[in-house]
C-alpha cells in the first residue's frame, strides 16, 4: 500500500509503499476512503511539541474508511462497516478516567497517527473497540472531519456548559472554528467569529455566526467588549496571543477554553483579572467514543454542515503549506 511516513522532523513526508498491515486480536483491517489533515499532523510531523512521535511513522486521525478485514476475537464491527478512527486509538479500560466516562485522560492511551501509526495512507489497522461506526448516508469526506475536528470542538462546548442567549466567542475560523461556531448555536449560544482571513469571517456569516471581527482590522479584544463581553471565549488558534485575547475579552463570570496547543506551551494568565472577575480557564481535550457517535448523529440529522476541500495523498506536503499559510478556509481531506 502507499503510505505517507514521517521519517525525520526536519524533513518534509514522504510517500512510500509498505506492506499492507495485518490485524492482531480486538484490531480490524481499514481500508481508507478519507483522512482529514488536521494541524496536529503538522505538529507530529515537526516534533513540536514536548511528547514527540517516534519516527518512521503514519500520521493522521481522522481517517474513515471500510472495514476489510478483522482480527480473532472483533464483536464490535464487521467486515463492509463504515468506520472512524480518531485521535484516541486505544485506552486501558479499567483506570478511573475510563470507567468515569473520561477515557480521553487515560494516562496508558494511545494515539492514532502519533503513538500508532494513523490514516493518511491507504489502509490502516486500528483497534475494534476504539473505531466509531459512520452512519449510514453520511459522506466519508465529511465524516473524516468530524472525527477530530467535529468531537473536538463539541467536547469544547460542552465543558462550556454554554446555555442559550451566552455570547460564544470562537477564535480561529477554520477547520475546528466553523463547527464550534455550529455547536455552540445548537446549544442556543449568540456566536462571534474571530478571526484574521475574511473568507473564513464569510463562512462563519453563511453558517449563521452573530457577530464576525476580523482580527486584522481592529482590536477583537474592544470589539468583544463592545458587544458586552464573551460569556465563553473558545481559543482555536495555535498563538498565545490570541489566547490572551480571549482571556480579555470575557465578561465576568466567564469561560475560557483551551483547545489549541501552541507550541510555546504557555501564556501569561493575568491572576488578579482571573479572580476578581469570576473567570474560569478550562482546558478541553478530544471528546470520547460517545461523543463522536453524537456528533455523528447530529451531522446525519442535517443539523451540521462541513465545509472541506478533497486532496490527493501524494498533495499533502503542499496540503500543509496551504493550511500554514492560511489559505485553506475549513478542512483539508485527503485521498488514496
Amino acid at each position: 500500500m502507499r503510505a505517507t511516513v514521517v521519517t525525520s522532523f526536519d524533513q518534509p513526508m514522504e510517500i512510500f509503499d509498505v506492506p499492507v498491515p495485518e490485524p492482531g486480536p480486538g484490531e480490524i483491517l481499514v481500508r481508507i476512503e478519507a483522512s482529514g489533515l488536521c494541524h496536529t499532523d503538522i505538529h507530529a510531523a515537526r516534533g513540536d511539541w514536548p511528547v514527540k512521535p517516534n519516527p518512521p511513522f503514519v500520521p493522521g486521525h481522522e481517517g474513515v474508511g471500510i472495514v476489510e478485514r478483522v482480527g480473532e476475537g472483533v464483536t464490535e464491527h464487521a467486515v463492509g462497516h463504515r468506520v472512524a478512527l480518531p485521535w484516541l486509538g486505544w485506552a486501558c479500560g479499567t483506570c478511573a478516567h475510563c470507567v468515569s466516562g473520561w477515557e480521553t485522560l487515560c494516562e496508558s492511551q494511545r494515539n492514532t497517527g502519533y503513538s500508532v501509526d494513523g490514516a493518511h495512507a491507504e489502509y490502516a489497522v486500528a483497534s475494534a473497540r476504539y473505531a466509531v461506526r459512520v452512519p449510514d448516508g453520511v459522506d466519508p469526506c465529511e465524516a473524516a472531519p468530524l472525527t477530530c475536528a467535529g468531537v473536538t470542538t463539541y467536547k469544547a462546548v460542552k465543558v462550556a456548559a454554554v446555555r442559550p442567549g451566552d455570547r460564544v466567542a470562537v477564535f480561529g475560523i477554520g477547520g475546528l472554528g466553523h463547527l464550534a461556531q455550529q455547536y455552540a448555536q445548537l446549544f442556543g449560544g449568540e456566536t462571534v467569529a474571530v478571526d484574521v482571513t475574511e473568507e473564513k469571517l464569510r463562512l462563519a456569516r453563511d453558517l449563521g455566526a452573530t457577530h464576525t471581527v476580523n482580527a486584522a482590522e481592529v482590536d477583537p479584544v474592544e470589539a468583544v467588549t463592545a458587544l458586552g463581553g464573551a460569556d465563553v471565549a473558545i481559543v482555536l488558534a495555535a498563538s498565545p496571543a490570541v489566547i490572551a485575547q480571549a482571556h480579555h475579552s470575557l465578561r465576568r463570570g466567564g469561560r475560557l477554553v483551551l483547545v489549541s496547543l501552541p507550541k510555546e506551551n504557555g501564556f501569561t494568565l493575568p491572576v488578579f483579572e482571573t479572580v476578581l472577575k469570576g473567570i474560569t480557564v478550562i482546558g478541553s481535550i478530544v471528546g470520547t467514543r460517545a461523543d463522536l457517535a453524537e456528533v455523528f448523529r447530529l451531522h446525519a440529522a442535517g443539523r451540521t454542515r462541513v465545509a472541506y476541500e478533497v486532496r490527493k495523498l501524494d498533495e499533502i506536503n503542499e496540503a500543509v503549506e496551504d493550511v500554514l499559510a492560511g489559505r485553506v478556509a475549513a478542512r483539508l481531506v485527503l485521498q488514496p
